[in-house]
């Protein structure tokens, strides 16, 4: 099992928007590419290093590295493109890899 983590932060002022449109249409597009058998959105409880913003982690359930490289190879660029086109200077994100070990 591939785990592939991303966790955003979010300005104050479009936290409301981000979040709707997250669960409304980011979201349900990454899981509309078949690649990913599920996932798991979660806030983040402790605060931003710079105390601004705040946290999120989506995390994607695949079952190997070839489905997660197929990810990357035919959807990723566009998802992301949506991303920064909808919230540009509003967040940054950063991405983790991990295989499941037991």
């Amino acid at each position: 099992m591939i785990l592939y983590n991303v966790t955003i932060n979010i300005e104050d002022d479009a936290h409301d928007r981000w979040l709707r449109w997250m669960q409304e249409v980011h979201i349900p597009d990454v899981m509309q590419t078949g690649i990913f058998s599920h996932f798991r959105f979660f806030k983040l409880l402790t605060a931003a290093q710079d105390n601004t913003g705040t946290n999120y982690a989506v995390q994607y359930f695949c079952e190997n590295m070839e489905k997660f490289q197929e990810y990357e190879a035919k959807y990723a660029s566009a998802l992301r493109a949506e991303v920064e086109k909808n919230f540009a200077g509003k967040y940054y994100a950063f991405r983790s890899l991990l295989e499941e070990v037991s």
